[in-house]
C-alpha cells in the first residue's frame, strides 16, 4: 500500500504543478530534491512571483525509521518504526479576489522490531481560505467535494466537512481560518471499510482538487482590487500563519521528526501584517467574511 500510494502522490504532484504552471502563464515551479539523515526524503516544488500565484508549493515526502519520543507519547505507543508519506500544498494567489487554498492527502504506517505492520491508516483533506467572500465559489468548492465523499458514502460529506470546521479553527481569535471543505484522519480498517476501500476514498477526493480550486482562480484572478483590499488579504493572512505555527498537527509532525524545515514552513505567504486590534467596517464585505468565520455556514 505504501509504495502504491507514493506513487499515486508522485503522478499526482506533476499533473497539479503542470495545471498550475499553465494557469499562472509567467512562473514554474522549482524543484527540490532533498534527503532526511535518518531514512526517506522528498519533492518540494515552489511558485513564487507568479503573474497569479504570489507563493505557492506542491511537496511530497515519504520518511521512515524510529519514532521520536515526542511522537512516541503523542500515538500513545512504545518503540516502534514509521512510514508515512503525503503530498501537501498551500498556494497564495497574488490577487485578494481570489483564495488561499491549502490540501493535504498522507499514508501512516507503524511497525514492531519484527518489521510487522502494527497499524497504518490515512488522512487529509482540502479546505478553501478566501479573503472577499463570493458564495457561488464556497458553494462550488463544497459541491465538488460532496461529490467525491458521496461516490464512497453519503455520510463522509457531512463528517467530514464538520471535523474541517471544527480542525481548521483559530480557538484563539473565535473563528475559523476560512470555509473549510474536507478533513479526515485515522482512516483505519473497519467493518465496511478495507485499506483498498480508504485509498480509492482518499485518491478520489485528491484527484478533485484541480476541479474544486481551478474554476474559481480562473474566474477570479483578473479581477480589478484595491490597495486597502489588499492590505485586508495580509491582515487575513497574518491569521493563516497564527493557525499553521500554533495549531497545525501537519507541522508539528514534521517539525518533531526532524523534517525539512523549509519544506515545513513552505506553507507561510511572503507578505503578512498584523495591525493592532484590526476591525473591519460595519456593513462592509470584509465584515461579511468575518461574520462566515464566526460560524461555520452549510454551502451544500
Amino acid at each position: 500500500m505504501k509504495n502504491k500510494f507514493y506513487q499515486y502522490i508522485q503522478d499526482l504532484q506533476d499533473t497539479i504543478t503542470s495545471k498550475l504552471e499553465a494557469i499562472d502563464g509567467k512562473a514554474k515551479f522549482q524543484e527540490d530534491i532533498w534527503k532526511r539523515p535518518e531514512g526517506g526524503g522528498g519533492r518540494t516544488r515552489v511558485i513564487e512571483n507568479g503573474r497569479v500565484f504570489e507563493k505557492g508549493g506542491v511537496n511530497i515526502s515519504g520518511v521512515h525509521g524510529k519514532l521520536p519520543k515526542s511522537m512516541q507519547a503523542y500515538f500513545k505507543v512504545g518503540d516502534v518504526d514509521f512510514f508515512a508519506c503525503g503530498l501537501s500544498l498551500v498556494l497564495h494567489p497574488e490577487n485578494p479576489m481570489v483564495p488561499t487554498v491549502h490540501a493535504n492527502w498522507r499514508y501512516f504506517e507503524m511497525y514492531d522490531k519484527d518489521g510487522n505492520i502494527i497499524d497504518s491508516w490515512f488522512g487529509g483533506g482540502q479546505d478553501l481560505t478566501p479573503y472577499y467572500l463570493f458564495e457561488e465559489d464556497a458553494k462550488h468548492f463544497h459541491q465538488i467535494c460532496k461529490i467525491a465523499c458521496d461516490k464512497h458514502n453519503p455520510e463522509f460529506y457531512p463528517n467530514y466537512k464538520k471535523r474541517c470546521d471544527e480542525y481548521f479553527y483559530n480557538a484563539h481569535r473565535n473563528e475559523g481560518r476560512g470555509i473549510g471543505g474536507l478533513f479526515f484522519d485515522y482512516c483505519k480498517t473497519s467493518e465496511t471499510m478495507s485499506m483498498e476501500n480508504w485509498y480509492n476514498f482518499v485518491t478520489e477526493v485528491g484527484d478533485s482538487f484541480l476541479e474544486a480550486y481551478v474554476p474559481i482562480v480562473e474566474k477570479r484572478k483578473d479581477l480589478p482590487y484595491t490597495e486597502a483590499q489588499r492590505n485586508w488579504q495580509e491582515i487575513r493572512r497574518g491569521r493563516y500563519v497564527e493557525f499553521n505555527l500554533v495549531h497545525d498537527k501537519g507541522t508539528l509532525f514534521g517539525l518533531k521528526t526532524n523534517g525539512r524545515i523549509e519544506s515545513i514552513l513552505m506553507s507561510l505567504p511572503p507578505h503578512v501584517q498584523w495591525v493592532y486590534d484590526h476591525h473591519p467596517e460595519d456593513g462592509s464585505d470584509e465584515e461579511k467574511l468575518i461574520d462566515v468565520l464566526k460560524k461555520p455556514k452549510v454551502w451544500v
